[in-house]
């Protein structure tokens, strides 16, 4: 006979662990280089598809209409998450990053190298869009929209990013973020958010998706909005998580890491 608990003798938490737990060399350093790839690559498929939406919509003179332009990055990222979130947990985004390590589902250690790998993806995103079409459609960059004060689209980054995060990081702490709860519900929500928000700030909710274009067109006035916005609302929807649903779950960290199944 074996010790091996019964299922009905462990509490929910030790259940989930046993079902949940990745193979033991998965999260071991040697394999980080996939992960920090996976970052790089993702992030330039989101800014590629965010900015380049624009920029194909002012070539093509409204051919790509504003509904289209806001669906498609989040039709990008639900592919994304599809296809490589179990990789390394399709942060794409430098506020996501850091509140899964806010939220202690993600090690600080590694916080460097996936913002690193988001800002090269994003640039290099940028640079194709620059190099295949110019600097139309202010290269895709995401400004506070005509009458639109800084500090109202400030307010809108901090609002949306709040939703969005929240929207992650619920779906992460239950079911994993490389599921299709998540890949729906986060690429809905970016969705949602631009259909009616586009016109006040440009729905950026991520610093990489805004700096890109900014950085490449040489003008980034207003860039502090989009980086000090979803960095304000990535923190406040870490603090509704612990309201919500209190200390960090294993679900979260393999959904933040990334897990195979």
């Amino acid at each position: 006979m074996t010790n091996k608990p019964h299922q009905h003798d462990m509490s929910s938490t030790q259940r989930h662990m046993l079902h949940a737990s990745p193979p033991p060399d998965f999260l071991e350093s040697s394999h980080e280089w996939r992960r920090l790839f996976s970052e790089a690559w993702g992030t330039f498929l989101l800014v590629v598809v965010a900015a380049g939406a624009v920029v194909v919509g002012a070539r093509s003179h409204g051919a790509v209409t504003l509904s289209m332009i806001v669906v498609a990055p989040g039709l990008m990222v639900m592919a994304v998450i599809y296809f490589m979130g179990d990789v390394g947990g399709a942060h794409l985004n430098p506020a996501v990053t850091l509140a899964f390590a806010v939220r202690r589902n993600f090690p600080w250690k590694r916080v460097p190298g996936y913002i690193l790998s988001q800002f090269v993806g994003g640039i290099a995103a940028a640079i194709f869009l620059r190099a295949m079409f110019g600097t139309v459609g202010l290269l895709g960059a995401t400004v506070p929209g005509k009458g639109i004060s800084d500090f109202q689209a400030l307010a809108m980054e901090i609002l949306l990013t709040t939703g969005l995060v929240s929207t992650i990081l619920g779906t992460a702490s239950g079911a994993r973020n490389v599921g299709s709860n998540a890949a729906l519900a986060v690429g809905g929500y970016i969705a949602l958010a631009g259909l009616w928000a586009a016109p006040i700030s440009g729905a950026s909710m991520n610093p990489v998706r805004t700096f890109a274009p900014d950085l490449i067109r040489g003008d980034l006035s207003t860039c502090w909005i989009y980086i000090l916005g979803p960095l304000i609302g990535a923190m406040i929807a870490v603090g509704f998580e612990w309201i919500l649903k209190g200390k960090p779950t294993t679900a979260g960290t393999l959904a933040a890491q990334g897990s195979p199944d």
